[in-house]
């Protein structure tokens, strides 16, 4: 199995990390920095020995060894700072994934493509516009991200192990997102049983505002370790057809009653890229919500169509 990861920054290099020490693949690690994705590539070999896996990781600037990838990890783009929403990386990073779809289309057109660049659902709309790949193959990384942070403040919330704690969140990357406390639990225990409807509403918001606060404390640079163990848990569950159910930003025509628009929604990844789209039974409420937040990535996708348009050039 082989992956190309672009972007090899802080997501980048953490993603092909885990990928290797995790023996899932084989790591292509590309970047438009000279050296940066090579020196990387060579210090993460030498760990190898270290820490026991076998997998092989190369480096270059050029696209051309990510031939014959199974699956392209698109990272590439600038991170927000204080006080940025992921809409405001929109123009800048819309056209770095156009470009970087454009040449993975040329060199690894068999390949999946997994976004994780911000704004993600309209990332990923971009990079199926230029592919041209079926929805199946074409999706984003952001909702197991979500998940894995509402898990966390529900643990911590409880002083439980965060292991022990299921959630979901639906919608999309943003802060219309839609953490749903309903089909939460703590070893099968309703969190609604155990914790007040007050503070389960003030993390439901912390949930939404999770990449924020990290922004907050960095400064100059976004979250890293927790997206690129999320990347990993999806590579994993399609090179190893898994088929596990995990929240992903997929292009929904017709399910939860949206129609092309990319939102994220429970599931089913195995060797064919997304196999099944789950649909879980929502409260009018929470549909309402997951439209709110469908609505919020068609204004985004409005703004970059204008962006893009011949007439804004």
């Amino acid at each position: 199995m082989r992956v190309t990861i672009v972007g090899a920054g802080n997501v980048g290099a953490t993603c092909a990390q885990r990928i290797l020490e995790g023996g899932i693949a084989d790591v292509y690690l590309v970047d438009v920095v000279e050296g940066l994705a090579k020196g990387k590539a060579l210090d993460l070999a030498q760990a190898a020995p270290l820490v026991g896996h076998g997998m092989t990781i190369e480096g270059g600037e050029s696209y051309a060894p990510a031939a014959g990838s199974d699956i392209v990890v698109i990272t590439a783009g600038i991170a927000r700072t204080p006080g940025m929403s992921r809409d405001d990386l929109l123009e800048t990073n819309g056209k770095i994934t156009e470009a970087v779809v454009q040449e993975v289309k040329q060199h690894a057109p068999d390949a999946m493509i997994l976004m994780v660049s911000n704004p993600l659902d309209v990332t990923t709309y971009i990079a199926q516009q230029v592919s041209g790949l079926d929805r199946s193959r074409v999706f984003g990384m952001a909702g197991v991200l979500d998940n894995a942070r509402f898990r966390t403040f529900i643990a911590m919330e409880l002083g439980c192990s965060p292991q022990d704690v299921t959630a979901m969140v639906l919608g999309g990357h943003g802060d219309a997102m839609v953490p749903l406390p309903r089909h939460s639990t703590v070893s099968g225990v309703p969190i609604s049983e155990l914790i007040r409807q007050d503070r389960i509403d003030e993390i439901v918001e912390r949930t939404r505002k999770g990449g924020a606060e990290i922004v907050s404390y960095l400064k100059t640079g976004s979250a890293f370790y927790a997206p690129a163990a999320a990347v990993t848990q999806m590579v994993a569950s399609i090179l190893r057809d898994e088929k596990r159910i995990l929240p992903t930003s997929v292009q929904l025509l017709g399910e939860y009653g949206l129609e092309d628009v990319f939102a994220g929604v429970p599931a089913r990844l195995g060797r064919g890229g997304v196999e099944e789209i789950i649909e879980v039974e929502l409260t009018d409420e929470e549909v309402a919500a997951l439209h709110r937040s469908a609505e919020a990535v068609r204004d985004v996708v409005a703004r970059w169509e204008q962006l893009s348009s011949p007439a804004a050039g």
